[in-house]
């Protein structure tokens, strides 16, 4: 533990150094390129303007270049692979992609992602703002906060595992350690292996989510929140507006631009989704999701690099209008301002 500790620290350390140094050679180099002397006022001249136009470049060259290498290529390269068999080497048109419309759990992880996509955005979102607009009313709110926003140090499986023990279910006349069987039963129900019920296991699966996202959502938004000048809230006060009327006329609409941006942060989330499912149900009992799927199709069985680079294009292509509104978006508030 100690050595990977000390292992990380010196990766941190190289990288920042590294880095540094990039950014002060090059900078010396490029003034050594294009000297500036006091002799000819021309030559000086052009030569700051020819320095203004490369130094950008110098920063923004290894960010385009690690763009390139592990987003752009990984791209095209999926989108090539999705037209060759299980072995990527013989070439098989688009027998994938119908192989893709005419399997029965390929539709299945289409339908749950959709599930999720109406669900988990929807549901992190109006939590987040709840309890942004909530805990700011309360002297103790850091605190509630702090731990609303708990879950999100912790990662996928970590979450998974604690939320198997509140759904664990105990045969015979076990005793139920599982919260949720332990309350049903309380309550004279029936235990339940609650995940391995189809079509709702979907649902307990994204609690999970909801919980760890709520607090990113709270986050944002309760700083959106504090930017709404307290003049508004006041002449609505005056007006007779209640408090009712003052969240969803008042707040909602001044925020509406930080909802925007949570929402779709969340789905492009949902859309990648992966351990949750895989931890859990490992997508048994028509709980498999897309990018389930393609883990299934590219590292189980043999392996198949055509279909598992057929689910990865769709992903792509789901995610891709979502962040295209997301930059538009972005781009007309900053003209805006």
């Amino acid at each position: 533990m100690l050595l990977q500790i000390v292992s990380a620290l010196g990766v941190v350390v190289v990288a920042v150094l590294a880095c540094s140094a990039y950014f002060y050679f090059s900078n010396k180099i490029l003034d050594l390129a294009l000297p500036v002397k006091d002799g000819d006022i021309r030559a000086a001249s052009r030569n700051l303007n020819r320095r203004a136009l490369v130094r950008p470049w110098l920063f923004v060259g290894p960010a385009l270049f690690l763009l390139v290498v592990y987003l752009v290529y990984p791209v095209v390269a999926t989108f090539i692979l999705s037209f060759y068999d299980r072995a990527g080497e013989q070439f098989v048109g688009v027998a994938n992609y119908q192989w893709a419309l005419g399997d029965r759990e390929f539709r299945q992880s289409i339908f749950n992602n959709i599930l999720w996509l109406a669900v988990v955005p929807a549901a992190c979102t109006f939590f987040g703002l709840v309890i942004a607009v909530m805990t700011d009313r309360i002297w103790w709110g850091n605190i509630a906060k702090s731990i609303v926003f708990m879950p999100m140090a912790i990662s996928f499986v970590g979450a998974s595992v604690i939320w198997k023990f509140i759904y664990e279910y105990r045969g015979g006349n076990d005793v139920q350690i599982g919260l949720l069987n332990a309350i049903v039963q309380t309550f004279g129900g029936t235990p339940e292996v609650w995940i391995s019920v189809p079509f709702w296991n979907n649902f307990f699966l994204m609690v999970i989510l909801i919980w760890i996202q709520t607090g990113f959502a709270m986050v944002i938004l309760s700083a959106a929140l504090r930017g709404i000048p307290e003049e508004t809230i006041e002449a609505a006060v005056i007006d007779g507006a209640n408090g009712w009327q003052i969240f969803w006329r008042i707040m909602v609409p001044q925020v509406w631009g930080s909802i925007a941006v949570v929402w779709t942060t969340i789905t492009i989330l949902v859309l990648k989704v992966f351990d949750i499912v895989l931890t859990m149900t490992n997508g048994q009992w028509q709980s498999m999701v897309l990018a389930n799927l393609m883990f299934n199709w590219l590292f189980r069985g043999g392996g198949d690099s055509g279909r598992s680079a057929v689910i990865a294009i769709i992903i792509m292509l789901a995610v891709t209008p979502i962040m295209v509104w997301n930059v538009r978006r972005a781009n007309r508030e900053l003209k805006g301002h």
